[in-house]
């Protein structure tokens, strides 16, 4: 099946590759892609049944990890690969890593849940009763606030929002809410930074904690006064970390 994707920046220079998380798109991304698209090269696709790509098949983790390897393969060249993945789809960007341990130079994984939810079934079928909220616009706009979705973004969430059904909404919490780290996760030489919101539940940090133990070349940040949305929330802070977390591993090389 096919996914789509968007392009930007310097063709020769090193591959970034920004992976969003679920009930968003590629468009979360926007700020990263300003600021770093005149250094590198970046890829933003849209995960199936999101965005642009919402009619492209079923959502699942290792079929999107295929697809996004398959496009880095294809546009990489040679070239080191960044790759950066938020909720969603830093659970994606860890499986990508668990099929191709050498592919991926430096991996920012923001957010990830790697530790099964007790009791998956029962939460995901009593989120179901609220599914049909989301196309109030009310609860929309309270749910784009948790988020840090600001105002000018908040039309196209609205809209991906409402073209979300309840099965795709359905199979995606399912693997979300039982993925775990990869068998082969441990073997990949990539430079891992792993970040988690201070305001976010117990299981994120435990499950920062237990990437970080599964990688001799990682290390984790526990970012102040935030919750589940780093690069929405503080965009400019987090170009300016990821820019310096990839400067400073690059010159200890």
């Amino acid at each position: 099946m096919w996914m789509y994707y968007k392009e930007f920046g310097i063709e020769h220079s090193t591959l970034m590759v920004f992976i969003h998380g679920g009930g968003v798109s590629g468009w979360m991304w926007d700020k990263q892609v300003e600021y770093f698209r005149s250094k590198f090269h970046c890829l933003v696709p849209d995960l199936p049944e999101h965005g642009k790509s919402i009619h492209e098949g079923h959502f699942t983790i290792d079929g999107a990890a295929d697809k996004i390897i398959n496009l880095i393969n294809e546009k990489s060249n040679g070239k080191r690969v960044i790759a950066i993945g938020f909720s969603l789809g830093a659970q994606v960007l860890i499986a990508m890593i668990g099929k191709k341990p050498q592919l991926i130079d430096f991996a920012m994984i923001n957010s990830p849940l790697v530790k099964k939810i007790p009791f998956a079934n029962a939460l995901t079928n009593s989120m179901m009763f609220a599914f049909p909220l989301v196309k109030y616009k009310a609860f929309s706009k309270i749910q784009a606030k948790s988020m840090y979705i600001t105002e000018d973004y908040y039309d196209i969430y609205y809209e991906e929002s409402c073209q979300l059904t309840k099965d795709s909404f359905l199979r995606v919490m399912k693997e979300n809410m039982s993925f775990t780290i990869p068998h082969k996760f441990n073997t990949s030489n990539s430079k891992i930074l792993v970040t988690v919101g201070e305001k976010e539940r117990k299981i994120m940090k435990d499950s920062m904690k237990e990437v970080t133990n599964n990688s001799s070349n990682s290390k984790g940040v526990i970012l102040p006064n935030i919750g589940h949305g780093f690069s929405l929330a503080h965009p400019d802070l987090f170009n300016r970390v990821l820019e310096e977390w990839i400067e400073n591993d690059v010159n200890t090389l």
